[in-house]
């Protein structure tokens, strides 16, 4: 079959390999669409940690062509998202509810092969069903919402909170979007992409500007989300941050990536800093919201470009063009 390949750091191509296999307990997806990922150009980078050669892609959905011997759960036919979550249920962090923070974390296209291809593999514990109103081809959608999802449990939103977004790419945008539903008082979006911005507008937002000293808050917001991972986006949003407030980073730096902190500050004023990582006990319900309608495909997803095209559809995405970009097989 053909698939995406990160040969080695900043080398990806499409070729052919071999058409997958799956376990007892396992399906095989015919990939509908797959989504690009902040996290895949880590990989192509050298920066997270898998082993290369790999085929990427953790954000996809498509349709059961083949099922385990073992499988009951799911027939071929059957449309599904996937949580490409891979967890031990073994160490410390899994027996306490941390999943995510498995001491032996794996995922589908990041430890293992993914959705950058024309078929794939996944557990069948991980497969979600879609109901029929949802197109298969949107639905790669599931996977960085159920992230967003994530980050609203860790921030257990509040009432009548102020919001502050950084960055309105996909993940941003979706912030918005959930912030706007968890009862948010006003929703701010700071980005320096001018096309980017008029998304968040479009989407509703109470004032977007490309700087906080644009926007008419000088007393703070009550949550600051970081959703770009920017070493200067992440500095000024720590200081955005009004009295007993909450800042999330919720964007994925790369490792070398320092900022400071006023301690004083944070002791004085009784302001949290937290973060989000990945999924955890948030797929199904992300996928719950999704078909409710929650996002629109059409909004977000601003790219369907072929499989053949995959090294160019990354050079876009890290270009910073469009906003969520999905390979189609």
């Amino acid at each position: 079959m053909k698939a995406a390949v990160i040969e080695s750091v900043g080398r990806a191509v499409v070729t052919e390999v071999p058409d997958p296999t799956p376990g007892p307990r396992e399906v095989v997806v015919e990939v509908a669409a797959c989504g690009l990922c902040g996290t895949d150009l880590h990989i192509l980078q050298g920066e997270f940690a898998p082993e290369l050669p790999i085929v990427p892609g953790h954000e996809f959905a498509g349709t059961v062509v083949g099922v385990g011997t073992q499988v009951t759960e799911a027939a071929v036919g059957d449309r599904v998202a996937v949580d490409p979550s891979l967890y031990c249920h073994e160490c410390r962090y899994c027996r306490t509810g941390h999943n995510n923070l498995c001491e032996r974390w794996a995922a589908i296209g990041v430890t293992t092969a993914g959705g950058a291809a024309r078929y794939a593999v996944a557990p069948v514990a991980n497969c979600v069903k879609l109901p029929e109103h949802v197109r298969t081809e949107d639905a790669a959608l599931v996977e960085p919402l159920s992230c967003a999802v994530r980050g609203y449990d860790v921030l257990r939103a509040r009432l009548g909170a102020h919001v502050l977004v950084y960055g309105s790419g996909t993940m941003g945008l979706m912030m918005l979007e959930l912030a706007k539903r968890t009862g948010a008082a006003s929703v701010d979006v700071v980005d320096v992409n001018p096309d980017r911005l008029e998304t968040a507008r479009r989407l509703g937002v109470s004032g977007a500007a490309a700087g906080a000293d644009d926007l008419d808050r000088p007393q703070g917001w009550d949550v600051v989300v970081d959703a770009t991972g920017n070493a200067a986006a992440i500095q000024d949003g720590l200081g955005r941050v009004a009295k007993a407030g909450t800042f999330l980073q919720f964007g994925v730096a790369d490792y070398a990536t320092r900022v400071t902190i006023d301690p004083y500050r944070i002791y004085n004023q009784e302001i949290t800093i937290t973060g989000s990582m990945a999924v955890l006990h948030s797929f199904e319900r992300a996928a719950e919201l999704f078909a409710g309608g929650v996002l629109d495909p059409e909004v977000f997803i601003s790219d369907r470009i072929p499989l053949e095209r995959y090294p160019e559809a990354l050079e876009q995405f890290a270009a910073g063009v469009g906003r969520k970009i999905v390979v189609v097989p």
